[in-house]
Parts: C-alpha cells; sequence; structure tokens
C-alpha cells in the first residue's frame, strides 16, 4: 500500500461526484467507490450525498461492519491533503435530473385512480336507466 500512495487535494477528490465516478474521503484517505455504486446496501444515493466533504462522520454514523471496513481496502487511491481540507463547507446536492410532475408514471396512475370509478359510476346510471322498466 506505501508503494502507490498519492496524495490528493480536496478539489481533486470533489470532483468525483458522479454515479459513474464517485470517490469518497473516509479517516483521511480517498476510496474510488465507483464500482461499488449498484452493490451499496443503502444505494448509490448514500454515496453521492457523501461526495465533496470529509465522509468520516457519515462511514462511522452507520456503523459498519469489519467486513465493510477490510472492503475499503481494495476501493483505496490514495490519502487526502489535510491542508486542502476546508473547516466547514456549504453542502452541495448532487446532481439530479429535475423532478417533473407531469411526465411521471405516478401523475399518470393518480388521474387513472380518479377517472375510472368516476367512469364506472356513470356506466352504472346509464345502464340502469336504459334497462330500468316503467
Amino acid at each position: 500500500m506505501a508503494s502507490d500512495l498519492k496524495v490528493h487535494s480536496f478539489e481533486d477528490v470533489s470532483k468525483h461526484n458522479k454515479t459513474k465516478d464517485c470517490w469518497l474521503i473516509i479517516s483521511g484517505k480517498v476510496y474510488d467507490v465507483t464500482p461499488f455504486m449498484d452493490d451499496h446496501p443503502g444505494g448509490d444515493e448514500v454515496l453521492l450525498s457523501a461526495t465533496g466533504k470529509d465522509a468520516t462522520n457519515d462511514f462511522e454514523d452507520v456503523g459498519h461492519s469489519d467486513s465493510a471496513r477490510d472492503m475499503l481496502e481494495k476501493y483505496y487511491v490514495g490519502e487526502i491533503d489535510a491542508t486542502t481540507v476546508p473547516l466547514k463547507r456549504a453542502y452541495v446536492p448532487p446532481q439530479q435530473t429535475p423532478y417533473n410532475p407531469d411526465k411521471t408514471p405516478d401523475f399518470v396512475i393518480k388521474i387513472l385512480q380518479f377517472l375510472v370509478p368516476l367512469l364506472i359510476l356513470g356506466l352504472a346510471f346509464v345502464v340502469r336507466h336504459y334497462t330500468k322498466k316503467e
């Protein structure tokens, strides 16, 4: 591990904040967790939310197992230059596609849940009206 020691600046590590390119800083070490994005039990959103900052507290708060800690070693890419890490950083949310309620399947389902019962009720009244004997 000492032979591949590389020191990364915080700014460089912060650029790796996408699903296809995700680096994390945990306990002063830099990890490229891109290959693990699909396999992470908490989902890739959890990993993406830890980019662009020191993710040590996020990692420790979850209470990862020893095997999870051992697994980190295969994603190790170097150390972080501690002088480049800001003391406090404003939260920058990961880039996501904007939510558009008119194009989601949920919107169509809600419309259908409203219209289908009305159509059934209307059909029942029509059938009753035309089949009623006077």
